[in-house]
Protein backbone atom coordinates (compact mmCIF):
# COMPACT_ATOMS: atom_id res chain seq x y z
CA UNK A 1 0.00 0.00 0.00
CA UNK A 2 1.10 3.55 -0.68
CA UNK A 3 1.20 5.49 2.59
CA UNK A 4 1.22 8.88 0.84
CA UNK A 5 -1.97 8.02 -1.06
CA UNK A 6 -3.75 6.73 2.04
CA UNK A 7 -2.80 9.83 4.02
CA UNK A 8 -4.13 12.00 1.17
CA UNK A 9 -7.46 10.12 1.26
CA UNK A 10 -7.72 10.58 5.03
CA UNK A 11 -6.97 14.29 4.70
CA UNK A 12 -9.64 14.77 2.03
CA UNK A 13 -12.38 12.68 3.66
CA UNK A 14 -14.57 15.63 4.61
CA UNK A 15 -14.27 17.05 1.12
CA UNK A 16 -15.35 13.70 -0.35
CA UNK A 17 -18.34 13.55 2.00
CA UNK A 18 -19.33 17.07 0.99
CA UNK A 19 -19.21 16.14 -2.70
CA UNK A 20 -21.31 13.03 -2.07
CA UNK A 21 -23.91 15.06 -0.19
CA UNK A 22 -24.15 17.66 -2.93
CA UNK A 23 -24.52 15.09 -5.72
CA UNK A 24 -27.02 12.96 -3.78
CA UNK A 25 -29.28 15.94 -3.13
CA UNK A 26 -30.14 16.01 -6.84
CA UNK A 27 -33.28 13.81 -7.25
CA UNK A 28 -32.04 12.10 -10.41
CA UNK A 29 -34.95 9.70 -10.90
CA UNK A 30 -35.98 8.73 -14.42
CA UNK A 31 -38.44 11.17 -15.96
CA UNK A 32 -39.75 11.75 -19.50
CA UNK A 33 -37.19 12.97 -22.01
CA UNK A 34 -37.12 16.72 -22.40
CA UNK A 35 -35.01 18.43 -25.03
CA UNK A 36 -31.41 17.35 -24.58
CA UNK A 37 -32.23 15.52 -21.34
CA UNK A 38 -32.89 11.90 -22.43
CA UNK A 39 -33.81 10.73 -18.92
CA UNK A 40 -35.35 13.93 -17.61
CA UNK A 41 -33.91 17.22 -16.37
CA UNK A 42 -32.82 15.98 -12.93
CA UNK A 43 -30.85 13.07 -14.40
CA UNK A 44 -29.14 15.52 -16.73
CA UNK A 45 -28.45 17.86 -13.82
CA UNK A 46 -26.76 15.09 -11.81
CA UNK A 47 -24.64 14.01 -14.77
CA UNK A 48 -23.51 17.57 -15.44
CA UNK A 49 -22.70 18.03 -11.75
CA UNK A 50 -20.51 14.92 -11.85
CA UNK A 51 -18.76 16.24 -14.97
CA UNK A 52 -18.09 19.54 -13.20
CA UNK A 53 -16.46 17.66 -10.30
CA UNK A 54 -14.21 15.76 -12.70
CA UNK A 55 -13.18 18.96 -14.43
CA UNK A 56 -12.57 20.63 -11.07
CA UNK A 57 -10.11 17.90 -10.16
CA UNK A 58 -8.19 18.18 -13.41
CA UNK A 59 -9.52 15.28 -15.47
CA UNK A 60 -10.22 15.35 -19.19
CA UNK A 61 -13.97 14.85 -19.67
CA UNK A 62 -16.38 14.03 -22.47
CA UNK A 63 -20.16 14.20 -22.54
CA UNK A 64 -22.01 11.71 -24.74
CA UNK A 65 -25.23 13.67 -25.40
CA UNK A 66 -26.15 13.65 -21.68
CA UNK A 67 -26.46 9.87 -21.69
CA UNK A 68 -22.98 9.14 -20.35
CA UNK A 69 -19.91 11.10 -19.39
CA UNK A 70 -16.27 10.07 -19.01
CA UNK A 71 -13.22 11.35 -17.15
CA UNK A 72 -9.72 10.15 -18.06
CA UNK A 73 -6.78 10.09 -15.66
CA UNK A 74 -4.46 10.78 -18.60
CA UNK A 75 -5.86 10.53 -22.16
CA UNK A 76 -2.37 9.92 -23.57
CA UNK A 77 -2.05 6.56 -21.77
CA UNK A 78 -3.31 3.35 -23.42
CA UNK A 79 -6.95 2.63 -22.60
CA UNK A 80 -6.70 -0.17 -20.01
CA UNK A 81 -9.07 0.13 -17.04
CA UNK A 82 -12.61 1.47 -16.88
CA UNK A 83 -14.53 2.17 -13.66
CA UNK A 84 -18.24 2.20 -14.42
CA UNK A 85 -20.64 4.06 -12.11
CA UNK A 86 -23.97 5.87 -12.43
CA UNK A 87 -25.62 9.09 -11.31
CA UNK A 88 -29.28 8.05 -11.51
CA UNK A 89 -31.21 6.62 -8.56
CA UNK A 90 -34.41 4.69 -7.87
CA UNK A 91 -37.49 6.66 -6.75
CA UNK A 92 -37.55 7.96 -3.17
CA UNK A 93 -40.22 5.53 -2.00
CA UNK A 94 -41.99 5.48 1.35
CA UNK A 95 -40.98 4.79 4.93
CA UNK A 96 -38.04 7.15 5.49
CA UNK A 97 -37.45 7.89 9.17
CA UNK A 98 -33.90 9.22 9.56
CA UNK A 99 -34.09 11.96 6.94
CA UNK A 100 -35.91 12.95 3.77
CA UNK A 101 -34.67 10.98 0.74
CA UNK A 102 -32.85 13.86 -0.91
CA UNK A 103 -31.84 15.73 2.23
CA UNK A 104 -28.51 14.09 2.96
CA UNK A 105 -27.40 14.04 6.58
CA UNK A 106 -24.47 12.67 8.55
CA UNK A 107 -25.55 10.75 11.64
CA UNK A 108 -23.89 8.13 13.84
CA UNK A 109 -20.97 7.71 11.46
CA UNK A 110 -23.15 7.32 8.38
CA UNK A 111 -24.36 9.35 5.43
CA UNK A 112 -28.12 8.89 4.96
CA UNK A 113 -30.01 9.61 1.76
CA UNK A 114 -30.93 8.22 -1.64
CA UNK A 115 -27.84 7.48 -3.70
CA UNK A 116 -25.33 7.40 -0.84
CA UNK A 117 -24.65 3.71 -1.45
CA UNK A 118 -26.25 3.23 -4.89
CA UNK A 119 -24.30 4.58 -6.64
CA UNK A 120 -23.30 8.20 -6.26
CA UNK A 121 -21.31 7.60 -3.06
CA UNK A 122 -19.28 4.65 -4.42
CA UNK A 123 -18.79 6.34 -7.78
CA UNK A 124 -17.23 9.35 -6.07
CA UNK A 125 -15.03 7.03 -4.01
CA UNK A 126 -13.61 5.78 -7.31
CA UNK A 127 -13.23 9.33 -8.58
CA UNK A 128 -11.38 10.35 -5.42
CA UNK A 129 -9.10 7.33 -5.84
CA UNK A 130 -8.15 8.74 -9.25
CA UNK A 131 -7.74 12.20 -7.74
CA UNK A 132 -5.54 10.88 -4.93
CA UNK A 133 -3.18 9.22 -7.41
CA UNK A 134 -3.10 12.32 -9.59
CA UNK A 135 -2.39 14.76 -6.77
CA UNK A 136 0.18 12.41 -5.20
CA UNK A 137 1.95 12.22 -8.59
CA UNK A 138 1.72 8.43 -8.83
CA UNK A 139 3.25 7.48 -12.21
CA UNK A 140 0.73 5.32 -14.09
CA UNK A 141 1.69 3.71 -17.40
CA UNK A 142 -1.80 2.53 -18.33
CA UNK A 143 -4.97 4.58 -18.69
CA UNK A 144 -7.85 4.75 -16.21
CA UNK A 145 -11.26 6.05 -17.20
CA UNK A 146 -14.25 6.84 -15.04
CA UNK A 147 -17.48 6.16 -16.95
CA UNK A 148 -20.58 7.83 -15.48
CA UNK A 149 -23.97 6.72 -16.75
CA UNK A 150 -27.43 8.07 -16.03
CA UNK A 151 -29.83 5.19 -16.78
CA UNK A 152 -28.53 2.21 -14.81
CA UNK A 153 -31.66 1.78 -12.72
CA UNK A 154 -34.12 1.68 -15.61
CA UNK A 155 -32.60 -0.23 -18.50
CA UNK A 156 -28.98 0.85 -19.09
CA UNK A 157 -29.78 2.37 -22.47
CA UNK A 158 -27.09 4.92 -21.64
CA UNK A 159 -24.36 2.30 -21.72
CA UNK A 160 -25.74 0.75 -24.89
CA UNK A 161 -25.30 4.15 -26.53
CA UNK A 162 -21.79 4.54 -25.11
CA UNK A 163 -20.53 1.14 -26.26
CA UNK A 164 -21.99 1.73 -29.70
CA UNK A 165 -19.18 4.26 -30.26
CA UNK A 166 -16.50 3.21 -27.73
CA UNK A 167 -14.68 -0.09 -27.22
CA UNK A 168 -14.68 -1.94 -23.94
CA UNK A 169 -11.51 -1.56 -21.92
CA UNK A 170 -9.49 -4.77 -21.43
CA UNK A 171 -10.56 -4.56 -17.76
CA UNK A 172 -13.69 -2.99 -16.23
CA UNK A 173 -15.01 -2.88 -12.71
CA UNK A 174 -18.14 -1.25 -11.38
CA UNK A 175 -18.22 0.17 -7.83
CA UNK A 176 -21.95 -0.50 -7.71
CA UNK A 177 -22.33 -3.54 -5.47
CA UNK A 178 -20.40 -5.17 -2.63
CA UNK A 179 -16.89 -6.24 -1.73
CA UNK A 180 -14.98 -8.49 -2.04
CA UNK A 181 -15.82 -9.01 -5.76
CA UNK A 182 -18.70 -10.30 -7.87
CA UNK A 183 -17.66 -12.34 -10.88
CA UNK A 184 -20.94 -14.17 -11.49
CA UNK A 185 -24.27 -12.41 -11.91
CA UNK A 186 -27.39 -14.49 -12.25
CA UNK A 187 -29.60 -14.17 -15.28
CA UNK A 188 -32.87 -12.28 -15.13
CA UNK A 189 -36.36 -13.33 -16.07
CA UNK A 190 -39.21 -10.84 -15.83
CA UNK A 191 -42.82 -11.39 -16.80
CA UNK A 192 -46.34 -10.07 -16.32
CA UNK A 193 -49.66 -11.79 -15.77
CA UNK A 194 -53.08 -10.27 -16.39
CA UNK A 195 -56.73 -11.13 -16.07
CA UNK A 196 -59.98 -9.27 -16.69
CA UNK A 197 -63.07 -10.13 -14.66
CA UNK A 198 -66.69 -9.21 -15.42
CA UNK A 199 -67.59 -7.64 -12.10
CA UNK A 200 -70.95 -7.86 -10.40
CA UNK A 201 -72.45 -5.12 -8.25
CA UNK A 202 -72.67 -7.42 -5.24
CA UNK A 203 -71.07 -6.13 -2.03
CA UNK A 204 -68.62 -6.15 -0.39
CA UNK A 205 -66.11 -5.83 -3.19
CA UNK A 206 -62.62 -4.58 -3.92
CA UNK A 207 -62.46 -1.34 -5.91
CA UNK A 208 -58.68 -1.14 -6.26
CA UNK A 209 -55.38 -2.52 -5.05
CA UNK A 210 -52.00 -1.00 -5.91
CA UNK A 211 -48.44 -1.73 -4.82
CA UNK A 212 -44.91 -1.36 -6.09
CA UNK A 213 -42.88 1.47 -7.56
CA UNK A 214 -40.14 -0.49 -9.35
CA UNK A 215 -39.91 -4.01 -10.73
CA UNK A 216 -36.53 -4.55 -9.08
CA UNK A 217 -37.72 -3.77 -5.55
CA UNK A 218 -40.01 -5.59 -3.13
CA UNK A 219 -42.94 -3.18 -2.49
CA UNK A 220 -42.90 -1.48 0.90
CA UNK A 221 -46.44 -0.12 0.65
CA UNK A 222 -49.78 -1.27 -0.72
CA UNK A 223 -53.19 0.42 -0.80
CA UNK A 224 -56.59 -1.24 -0.97
CA UNK A 225 -59.97 0.44 -1.45
CA UNK A 226 -63.04 -1.57 -0.44
CA UNK A 227 -66.75 -0.94 -0.93
CA UNK A 228 -69.58 -2.35 1.13
CA UNK A 229 -67.67 -3.10 4.30
CA UNK A 230 -67.28 -0.84 7.33
CA UNK A 231 -64.03 0.21 8.94
CA UNK A 232 -65.11 -1.52 12.15
CA UNK A 233 -66.59 -4.64 10.54
CA UNK A 234 -65.56 -7.67 12.57
CA UNK A 235 -64.52 -9.71 9.51
CA UNK A 236 -62.26 -6.87 8.32
CA UNK A 237 -60.66 -6.36 11.73
CA UNK A 238 -60.10 -10.10 12.13
CA UNK A 239 -58.44 -10.29 8.71
CA UNK A 240 -56.20 -7.33 9.54
CA UNK A 241 -55.10 -8.84 12.85
CA UNK A 242 -54.33 -12.16 11.17
CA UNK A 243 -52.29 -10.57 8.37
CA UNK A 244 -50.32 -8.33 10.73
CA UNK A 245 -49.39 -11.39 12.77
CA UNK A 246 -48.65 -13.77 9.90
CA UNK A 247 -46.87 -11.34 7.57
CA UNK A 248 -45.26 -9.05 10.17
CA UNK A 249 -46.66 -5.95 8.43
CA UNK A 250 -48.69 -2.98 9.63
CA UNK A 251 -52.18 -2.25 8.31
CA UNK A 252 -53.74 1.19 8.66
CA UNK A 253 -57.48 1.76 8.18
CA UNK A 254 -59.18 4.98 7.11
CA UNK A 255 -62.56 6.01 5.76
CA UNK A 256 -62.68 7.25 2.17
CA UNK A 257 -66.19 8.60 1.72
CA UNK A 258 -68.50 5.61 1.76
CA UNK A 259 -65.53 3.30 1.22
CA UNK A 260 -62.70 1.96 3.36
CA UNK A 261 -59.04 2.43 2.47
CA UNK A 262 -56.38 0.11 3.84
CA UNK A 263 -52.66 0.85 3.75
CA UNK A 264 -50.30 -2.07 4.21
CA UNK A 265 -46.77 -1.19 5.31
CA UNK A 266 -44.10 -3.83 4.81
CA UNK A 267 -40.36 -3.63 4.21
CA UNK A 268 -38.66 -3.10 0.88
CA UNK A 269 -35.69 -5.09 -0.41
CA UNK A 270 -33.82 -5.46 -3.66
CA UNK A 271 -35.40 -7.95 -6.03
CA UNK A 272 -32.20 -10.02 -5.97
CA UNK A 273 -32.65 -10.63 -2.24
CA UNK A 274 -36.45 -10.63 -1.80
CA UNK A 275 -36.22 -12.80 1.30
CA UNK A 276 -34.92 -9.74 3.18
CA UNK A 277 -38.17 -7.82 2.64
CA UNK A 278 -41.78 -8.01 3.73
CA UNK A 279 -43.80 -7.82 0.53
CA UNK A 280 -46.62 -5.35 1.19
CA UNK A 281 -48.27 -6.22 -2.12
CA UNK A 282 -48.55 -9.91 -1.34
CA UNK A 283 -49.65 -9.16 2.20
CA UNK A 284 -52.41 -6.98 0.73
CA UNK A 285 -53.49 -9.79 -1.60
CA UNK A 286 -53.48 -12.20 1.32
CA UNK A 287 -55.60 -9.77 3.34
CA UNK A 288 -58.17 -9.42 0.56
CA UNK A 289 -58.29 -13.21 0.28
CA UNK A 290 -59.45 -13.31 3.91
CA UNK A 291 -62.40 -10.97 3.32
CA UNK A 292 -65.97 -12.06 2.54
CA UNK A 293 -65.99 -10.65 -1.01
CA UNK A 294 -69.26 -11.19 -2.84
CA UNK A 295 -67.72 -11.62 -6.31
CA UNK A 296 -66.74 -15.28 -6.66
CA UNK A 297 -64.67 -14.68 -9.80
CA UNK A 298 -62.56 -12.06 -8.05
CA UNK A 299 -62.15 -14.30 -5.00
CA UNK A 300 -61.04 -17.17 -7.22
CA UNK A 301 -58.47 -15.04 -9.06
CA UNK A 302 -57.04 -13.69 -5.79
CA UNK A 303 -56.76 -17.22 -4.37
CA UNK A 304 -55.02 -18.53 -7.49
CA UNK A 305 -52.54 -15.64 -7.42
CA UNK A 306 -51.56 -16.65 -3.88
CA UNK A 307 -50.95 -20.22 -5.07
CA UNK A 308 -48.59 -18.89 -7.75
CA UNK A 309 -46.90 -16.45 -5.36
CA UNK A 310 -47.35 -17.51 -1.72
CA UNK A 311 -46.38 -14.90 0.86
CA UNK A 312 -42.83 -15.44 2.13
CA UNK A 313 -41.93 -17.89 -0.65
CA UNK A 314 -39.24 -16.43 -2.93
CA UNK A 315 -37.86 -19.54 -4.68
CA UNK A 316 -40.26 -19.58 -7.64
CA UNK A 317 -41.81 -22.89 -6.60
CA UNK A 318 -45.35 -21.52 -7.00
CA UNK A 319 -44.82 -21.04 -10.74
CA UNK A 320 -42.77 -24.22 -11.05
CA UNK A 321 -39.29 -22.81 -11.54
CA UNK A 322 -37.51 -23.60 -8.30
CA UNK A 323 -33.88 -24.56 -9.10
CA UNK A 324 -30.32 -24.14 -7.88
CA UNK A 325 -26.75 -24.93 -8.92
CA UNK A 326 -23.44 -25.02 -7.09
CA UNK A 327 -21.90 -22.28 -9.22
CA UNK A 328 -24.48 -19.52 -8.77
CA UNK A 329 -26.92 -20.68 -6.08
CA UNK A 330 -30.74 -20.71 -6.03
CA UNK A 331 -33.27 -18.94 -8.22
CA UNK A 332 -35.20 -16.10 -6.59
CA UNK A 333 -38.61 -14.82 -7.64
CA UNK A 334 -40.63 -11.87 -6.34
CA UNK A 335 -43.96 -10.33 -7.38
CA UNK A 336 -43.29 -6.59 -7.21
CA UNK A 337 -45.91 -4.64 -9.21
CA UNK A 338 -49.66 -4.87 -8.48
CA UNK A 339 -52.70 -3.19 -10.00
CA UNK A 340 -56.36 -4.12 -9.62
CA UNK A 341 -59.13 -1.76 -10.72
CA UNK A 342 -62.46 -2.04 -12.56
CA UNK A 343 -62.05 -5.80 -12.84
CA UNK A 344 -58.66 -5.54 -14.54
CA UNK A 345 -55.77 -7.25 -12.77
CA UNK A 346 -52.10 -6.92 -13.73
CA UNK A 347 -48.99 -8.08 -11.88
CA UNK A 348 -45.30 -8.27 -12.72
CA UNK A 349 -42.53 -10.39 -11.22
CA UNK A 350 -38.74 -10.35 -11.24
CA UNK A 351 -36.76 -13.59 -11.10
CA UNK A 352 -32.97 -13.93 -10.79
CA UNK A 353 -31.91 -17.17 -12.44
CA UNK A 354 -28.87 -19.41 -11.84
CA UNK A 355 -26.44 -20.49 -14.54
CA UNK A 356 -28.46 -23.66 -15.19
CA UNK A 357 -31.63 -21.73 -16.13
CA UNK A 358 -32.82 -21.40 -19.71
CA UNK A 359 -36.04 -20.61 -21.55
CA UNK A 360 -37.09 -24.25 -21.65
CA UNK A 361 -36.77 -25.01 -17.92
CA UNK A 362 -37.70 -21.54 -16.69
CA UNK A 363 -39.70 -19.26 -18.98
CA UNK A 364 -41.74 -21.98 -20.65
CA UNK A 365 -42.53 -23.68 -17.34
CA UNK A 366 -43.67 -20.43 -15.69
CA UNK A 367 -45.75 -19.55 -18.74
CA UNK A 368 -47.55 -22.89 -18.67
CA UNK A 369 -48.20 -22.73 -14.92
CA UNK A 370 -49.52 -19.16 -15.01
CA UNK A 371 -51.76 -19.76 -18.02
CA UNK A 372 -53.19 -22.90 -16.43
CA UNK A 373 -54.16 -20.71 -13.46
CA UNK A 374 -56.25 -18.55 -15.79
CA UNK A 375 -53.97 -15.56 -16.34
CA UNK A 376 -52.46 -14.31 -19.58
CA UNK A 377 -48.65 -14.32 -19.61
CA UNK A 378 -46.18 -11.96 -21.29
CA UNK A 379 -42.40 -11.67 -21.17
CA UNK A 380 -39.62 -10.17 -23.23
CA UNK A 381 -37.44 -13.20 -22.63
CA UNK A 382 -34.48 -13.93 -20.40
CA UNK A 383 -31.16 -12.22 -19.79
CA UNK A 384 -28.46 -14.83 -19.56
CA UNK A 385 -25.99 -15.01 -16.62
CA UNK A 386 -22.62 -13.23 -16.62
CA UNK A 387 -19.44 -15.04 -15.61
CA UNK A 388 -15.80 -13.89 -15.47
CA UNK A 389 -13.55 -16.76 -14.27
CA UNK A 390 -12.27 -16.18 -10.75
CA UNK A 391 -8.74 -17.32 -11.60
CA UNK A 392 -8.02 -14.55 -14.13
CA UNK A 393 -5.15 -12.14 -13.31
CA UNK A 394 -7.61 -9.22 -13.33
CA UNK A 395 -9.88 -10.75 -10.70
CA UNK A 396 -7.00 -11.97 -8.58
CA UNK A 397 -5.33 -8.53 -8.63
CA UNK A 398 -8.52 -6.82 -7.50
CA UNK A 399 -8.95 -9.32 -4.68
CA UNK A 400 -5.33 -8.78 -3.60
CA UNK A 401 -5.86 -5.01 -3.49
CA UNK A 402 -8.96 -5.51 -1.35
CA UNK A 403 -7.14 -7.79 1.09
CA UNK A 404 -4.04 -5.57 1.22
CA UNK A 405 -6.12 -2.56 2.29
CA UNK A 406 -8.80 -4.13 4.48
CA UNK A 407 -7.07 -7.23 5.86
CA UNK A 408 -10.23 -9.16 4.99
CA UNK A 409 -10.44 -12.33 2.91
CA UNK A 410 -10.76 -11.66 -0.79
CA UNK A 411 -12.93 -14.08 -2.73
CA UNK A 412 -15.11 -13.96 -5.81
CA UNK A 413 -18.84 -14.52 -5.27
CA UNK A 414 -22.05 -14.89 -7.28
CA UNK A 415 -25.10 -12.62 -6.81
CA UNK A 416 -28.66 -12.38 -8.02
CA UNK A 417 -28.49 -8.72 -8.92
CA UNK A 418 -27.44 -7.53 -12.34
CA UNK A 419 -24.83 -4.76 -12.38
CA UNK A 420 -23.61 -2.36 -15.02
CA UNK A 421 -21.00 -4.86 -16.22
CA UNK A 422 -23.45 -7.67 -16.97
CA UNK A 423 -22.93 -7.41 -20.72
CA UNK A 424 -19.19 -6.70 -20.64
CA UNK A 425 -16.81 -9.50 -21.55
CA UNK A 426 -14.28 -8.79 -18.80
CA UNK A 427 -16.30 -6.77 -16.32
CA UNK A 428 -16.81 -7.43 -12.60
CA UNK A 429 -18.52 -5.65 -9.74
CA UNK A 430 -15.98 -4.54 -7.14
CA UNK A 431 -17.29 -2.81 -4.03
CA UNK A 432 -18.08 -0.48 -2.64
CA UNK A 433 -20.12 -1.83 0.31
CA UNK A 434 -18.20 -3.94 2.82
CA UNK A 435 -19.41 -7.50 3.53
CA UNK A 436 -22.45 -8.20 5.72
CA UNK A 437 -23.74 -4.62 5.67
CA UNK A 438 -27.26 -3.91 4.43
CA UNK A 439 -27.24 -0.27 3.33
CA UNK A 440 -30.95 -0.36 2.37
CA UNK A 441 -30.19 0.12 -1.31
CA UNK A 442 -33.48 0.83 -3.12
CA UNK A 443 -35.22 1.08 0.26
CA UNK A 444 -35.99 3.68 2.90
CA UNK A 445 -33.14 5.15 4.96
CA UNK A 446 -30.44 4.21 2.47
CA UNK A 447 -27.01 4.91 3.96
CA UNK A 448 -23.26 4.47 3.61
CA UNK A 449 -20.90 4.16 6.57
CA UNK A 450 -18.22 6.85 6.51
CA UNK A 451 -15.52 4.32 7.43
CA UNK A 452 -16.70 2.25 4.47
CA UNK A 453 -16.41 5.29 2.19
CA UNK A 454 -12.84 5.87 3.33
CA UNK A 455 -11.82 2.22 2.98
CA UNK A 456 -13.45 1.84 -0.42
CA UNK A 457 -11.55 4.86 -1.74
CA UNK A 458 -8.28 3.34 -0.54
CA UNK A 459 -9.13 -0.05 -2.07
CA UNK A 460 -9.90 1.55 -5.43
CA UNK A 461 -6.67 3.54 -5.35
CA UNK A 462 -4.68 0.40 -4.53
CA UNK A 463 -6.41 -1.54 -7.30
CA UNK A 464 -5.61 1.15 -9.86
CA UNK A 465 -1.96 1.17 -8.82
CA UNK A 466 -1.63 -2.62 -8.99
CA UNK A 467 -3.32 -2.79 -12.40
CA UNK A 468 -1.98 0.33 -14.11
CA UNK A 469 1.51 1.20 -12.84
Amino acid sequence: MNQLVNEWIDAHEKELLSDIKELCEIPSVLAPAEGDAPFGTECKKALLAAIDLCKKYGFATRNYDNYVATADFDPSLPHTLDMLGHTDVVPAGEGWTVTEPFKIIEKDGRLYGRGTSDDKGPMLCALYAMRALKECNIPLTKGVRMIMGSDEETGSTDITKYYAVEEEAPMTFSPDAEFPLINIEKGQFRASLEKTIDLSDALPRILSLNAGIALNAVPQKATIVLEGIGATDSSLLAAIRAIEEECKVEVKVSASGANVELTVIGESAHASTPELGKNAGLAAIKLVDRLPLADEKMKDAISKLLVLFPYGVTDGSGVGIRMSDAESGPLTCTLDLYHIEDGKMSFSFDSRTPVMANEENCLEVAKKTIEEAGFTFSSQGMIMPHNVPADTPFVQTLLKAYTDVTGLEGKAVAIGGGTYVHELKNGVAFGAVLPDIDTHMHGADEFMDIKNINLATKVFAEAIMQLCM
